[in-house]
């Protein structure tokens, strides 16, 4: 049966890369430089290129012709496509007009096209999640989130790499292959929304992912492009594929990724303010999006004053010197803005304990649902790979890890993390649900007692880990983690690159005297061989507070004294 098993999965892997490739060759419109045409297009403000299709001054087919040669491409130099829906978006265009169809060319997001994660449900095709046992399982018809993206006008045209699990900031599996950053090819764009930031990042435009520990956010920082993780209930996620149905204890939101600020803000006002995604998705909050909030969070008209916390660590893994000039660099350009900014570290609630909750509520089921879709032989994230075999210890075998750990290594941050892994009982999963109420609680209160609008965080201790890194850097997530156990709105945007000079590491700098966490994440970090990769940081507000996010993400996109540098489009040729 083993044997059997494997070969399947071998067979399956090989008939789904080559169903790919051969995809790709004979895509004839989809090949050759970019050109002029190509190039206004992909750099026209996408409020304009919306209204130039209601207008038929431009074609549908066309943008979608430029967007696809732009995927090839990226897909070429990062492996960042699964399933390919070209030859399938050219049918719905042709069955759509003006007076309707299978795309509603009146729509707000007119002839946009729009990538899609992996896990999202598209008639036709299959939604694998990096699993064999997933492929060649075509979905029978559009799941909403699909519907609700073609009646606003948009075109779906590809769908991304993400890791098997979905548990990691790389992006790799046998099914599809492993995705590269674009910037620099040894490194991984972020996971697990991977596949999204790397095609953004290479002149895609906007993109639908998901966000469970920072799923959407670190590919942004990774790759350098825009995110915002919404509360669970504002943004649709009915009509998806996942590796753990049923995990409640830190729920996963679906959430959109953009190349540019402004690009991200338009799709956020068109799905949230125009196509009221309640009538899609009955786990959905009826609350349209609240242009006046945004403009005046983000100075337009100019807002009352506004208060930042800068939080500078999570009390785990202190940021490397990359992470903290850009967080530097952010409040620099807030208080150019006319805000306050003070910092916050040290009066949260224990940060550490909300990492150690987090952990626990995620993988409650000792990492049994998603290795229950794995096949025999089928390679597992290197990260995942490790909380699986921590988890399936012999529980008093664990014990006897944690005592040495605590003890012998004298490291008790990474204790606590280990004593308690595996499988919880319901008694001890409702437990860990009250622990996770009670912070949030205190979270509550500390925020109001400290009279913040909003916090600047990292949103990773480091920059992009290289390939494989998630072996010692799995638990590294707490800047990330700890807002999705907390269910804030927090988005992401890119600021600096990494400078082999300015970033290095103190002469003092001593490896062995961190934690097992921090020990793992800067096992990797290296300026000089980092050198170029972004660098973001991270804007978080209360649950629900997207509006006001995006206004501050503003603010600091605007205020940076050295603007960000996206990846040239001529880079693609």
């Amino acid at each position: 049966m083993f044997l059997l098993d494997y070969l399947q999965h071998r067979r399956d892997c090989r008939l789904k890369q080559a169903e790919r490739a051969r995809l790709v060759g004979s895509l004839t419109d989809y090949h050759g430089p970019l050109t002029a045409a190509d190039k206004a297009i992909l750099t026209e403000p996408i409020e304009s290129l919306v209204a130039s299709v209601h207008a038929g001054t431009t074609a549908p087919l066309s943008i979608l012709r430029t967007y696809g040669k732009v995927a090839l491409k990226a897909h070429a130099r990062t492996n960042c496509l699964t399933e390919i829906l070209l030859p399938s978006a050219e049918e719905w265009l042709a069955r759509s007009g003006p007076e309707g169809g299978e795309i509603n060319l009146r729509g707000p997001l007119a002839g946009i096209p729009v990538s899609l994660k992996d896990t999202i449900v598209v008639g036709g095709y299959d939604a694998t999640v990096g699993y064999s046992s997933l492929s060649h399982r075509p979905a029978a018809e559009d799941g909403p989130m699909v519907r609700l993206l073609k009646d606003a006008g948009a075109v779906p045209y590809v769908k991304t790499n993400v890791p098997i699990t979905l548990l990691s900031f790389e992006s790799a599996n046998d099914v599809w292959g492993r995705c590269a950053n674009p910037h620099h090819g040894a490194y991984s764009p972020g996971g697990s929304t991977g596949g999204e930031s790397a095609l953004l990042a290479l002149g895609g435009r906007i993109g639908v992912g998901s966000d469970v520990a920072g799923s959407v956010r670190v590919p942004a920082h990774f790759a350098g492009c825009y995110a915002l993780r919404c509360s669970t209930g504002r943004w649709p996620k009915a009509g998806i594929a996942t590796s753990m149905p049923g995990q409640e204890g830190v729920p996963s939101v679906y959430s959109p990724m953009a190349r540019t600020l402004g690009d991200l803000a338009y799709f956020l006002r068109a799905v949230l303010g125009d196509m009221r995604p309640w009538e899609y998705d009955h786990s959905v909050h009826p609350i349209p999006w609240r242009r006046e909030a945004e403009e005046a969070w983000s100075g337009r008209p100019r807002a009352d004053a506004v208060r930042v916390g800068v939080l500078r660590t999570d009390g785990v893994v202190d940021p490397s010197p990359a992470c903290l000039r850009a967080l530097d660099a952010a409040a620099d350009a807030l208080r150019a803005q006319g805000c306050e900014v003070v910092d916050v570290t040290g009066t949260a609630p224990d940060l550490y304990e909300a990492l150690r909750l987090a952990a626990l509520l995620l993988n409650s089921d000792g990492c049994q649902m998603y290795e229950s879709f794995r096949r025999p032989g089928e390679r597992l994230d290197a990260g995942a790979a490790q909380m699986r075999r921590l988890a399936g210890l012999w529980a008093p075998l664990r014990y006897l890890y944690y005592l040495w750990v605590r003890y012998v290594r004298r490291d008790p941050v990474w204790a606590g993390l280990v004593r308690s892994w595996g499988p919880q009982s319901a008694f001890e999963q409702w437990k860990l649900v009250a622990q996770r109420e009670a912070y949030r609680a205190r979270w509550f209160a500390w925020w109001k007692e400290q009279g913040v609008d909003v916090i600047l965080t990292p949103p990773n201790a480091t920059p992009a880990v290289p390939h494989d890194g998630m072996r010692d850097a799995v638990s590294s997530c707490g800047y990330t983690f700890l807002f999705n156990l907390l269910d804030y709105s927090a988005g992401v945007l890119p600021v600096t690159k990494v400078d082999k000079e300015l970033d290095k590491l103190p002469s003092t700098f001593n490896i062995k005297k961190l934690n097992g966490v921090a020990r793992g994440a800067y096992k990797h970090y290296d300026a000089e061989k980092m050198h170029g990769l972004p660098v973001g940081v991270q804007v978080v507000g209360r649950r629900l507070e997207e509006e006001k996010v995006m206004g501050i993400m503003r603010r600091i996109d605007e205020g940076l004294k050295d603007k960000y540098q996206h990846l040239s489009l001529d880079d693609l040729d």
